[in-house]
């Protein structure tokens, strides 16, 4: 996908020319946070870094682009600024792949204000739909445990969103895609099975089978169920299998994509055994999520390896993270939104996070927020409620924003797809488990430090009087 700087909201520009004939130079600190976990959830994983700095380090207004804007009536000079428009920040951020939590900062943007606000949108965009997807996976991955786990849900995907939730999928602890270009541009394990209407094409099911696996030997996968599971395409794909041994191949699986896929998956393993197939794989699909692996596996099903298509790309049931960009600080003065909705209300000052980690190397359950550059903390405050703070003198403090980009130019080596999923695994191995349930998940803490608490109550009396 080609990402120019007009992938963006109009009024982003419309402020950036404002600020242009008025104050250009204005160096800016804003935010990138989200206010609640989605799934009703007790985590989320961050994703879509990489893809973010990959575009900010080339991003520009095409000719076309300015042509355009010219036509929405912007002015000449400010259109020749934008010919020469080039992202020349800083971005602190935190590790693609870690999880995350509710109201503290994720990532900042410190640049001049014109550029910190044109990236916004895309900003927004790429992130809080990466987030969403790689959160939706690593839950269903939870309830998989062992079984292998298959993107398959590109056809369903709000259109070339598929590309980047196949991405998302992967981070979030998903095996393969069936998203060729995903994983060709990603480096993300590509499998597939096959359609109905391949089989139908046939008549014959038996002769759809054969053909398939003649051409196709290497990680062969039959779908059973487009007549009669049991009675007739599990036979028949038990015919092909021996014939596919009688040439010194393995057929790698079966597919089950409707029916009962508990008593299915159990009958299936068992005939299956019984004609020495014991290697051949039981894959299942047909709207699975999160809730419908857990209760097959509880239900003893003999599923390998699941497909996961429309819940997953989609992010059903929530369909988007509720993420924002703040200003939190301009010209080196603290800047605050305010709202009758405490959870809104926002933290100024450009910012630093630290994560408590207990005497084991878990996740204590509590992330700090302080001012940029504070020494460490004794203990951290409740952000509104002036009568709970929690003790952090025998807790070891991560701190979590890195520099990641300074002046438009990457600082850190850029990470493959693997090795941020790799990284994910292993933070949310020390996240302990009352965190992952599904209902009614352990609240992670999020404290301020004394001094950042302080500066914001004075803030905002200052703009309450």
């Amino acid at each position: 996908m080609n990402i120019t700087a007009a992938y963006t909201d109009l009024y982003q520009i419309t402020m950036a020319q404002v600020y242009f004939s008025t104050k250009p130079d204005g160096q800016a600190v804003f935010d990138y946070y989200y206010r609640s976990n989605p799934f009703d959830g007790g985590y989320s994983i961050f994703a879509g870094l990489e893809d973010v700095l990959d575009v900010l380090e080339n991003l520009k207004f095409s000719p076309t682009d300015l042509a355009y804007l010219e036509q929405q009536g912007f002015e000449k000079d400010f259109l020749e600024y934008l010919k020469a428009f080039r992202f020349r920040g800083s971005i602190r951020s935190c590790k693609e792949g870690d999880v995350v939590f509710p109201t503290r900062p994720i990532l900042q943007v410190e640049a001049n204000i014109i550029e910190a606000q044109i990236i916004e949108t895309f900003l927004l965009n790429i992130l809080n739909f990466q987030t969403l997807i790689a959160t939706k996976a690593s839950r269903i991955r939870h309830s998989a445990k062992d079984g292998v786990l298959l993107d398959m849900g590109l056809r369903r995907a709000h259109a070339t969103g598929g590309y980047y939730a196949s991405r998302a999928a992967f981070i979030g602890g998903f095996d393969g895609t069936s998203n060729v270009k995903a994983a060709e541009d990603y480096n993300i394990p590509c499998s597939g099975t096959m359609a109905h209407s391949f089989i139908q094409s046939y008549g014959d099911e038996l002769k759809a089978f054969r053909d398939f696996a003649k051409v196709r030997p290497k990680n062969c996968v039959l779908l059973i169920d487009t007549y009669n599971t049991l009675k007739s395409g599990l036979p028949n794909a038990i015919t092909v299998a021996k014939e596919m041994e009688s040439r010194g191949q393995k057929l790698m699986g079966v597919r089950l994509d409707s029916g009962d896929l508990a008593y299915l998956s159990k009958k299936t393993r068992a005939i299956l055994d019984d004609a020495n197939l014991e290697y051949v794989k039981i894959v299942a699909s047909n709207q699975l999520d999160e809730y419908v692996i857990k209760s097959l596996k509880e239900q003893g099903a003999q599923i390998d390896i699941f497909g996961v298509g429309t819940n997953l790309v989609t992010g059903k049931p929530d369909a988007s993270l509720g993420g924002v960009y703040k200003l939190s600080e301009y010209k080196g003065e603290p800047r605050i939104k305010l709202s009758e909705n405490l959870i809104k209300v926002s933290l100024p000052y450009k910012k630093q996070v630290y994560r408590m980690i207990d005497a084991n190397g878990k996740f204590y359950g509590a992330d700090a927020v302080t001012l940029y550059n504070e020494d460490p903390l004794t203990h951290m405050e409740h952000p509104f409620d002036a009568t709970k703070r929690l003790d952090l003198t025998a807790l070891k403090q991560e701190p979590l924003l890195e520099n990641v980009m300074d002046n438009g130019k990457r600082v850190v080596p850029s990470r493959s797809a693997s090795e941020i999923a790799e990284y994910s695994k292993s933070r949310l191995e020390k996240l302990p488990e009352e965190y992952k349930r599904f209902q009614n998940p352990h609240i992670y803490k999020i404290g301020l430090s004394p001094k950042l608490k302080q500066e914001r109550d004075a803030l905002i009396l200052k703009h309450k009087a």
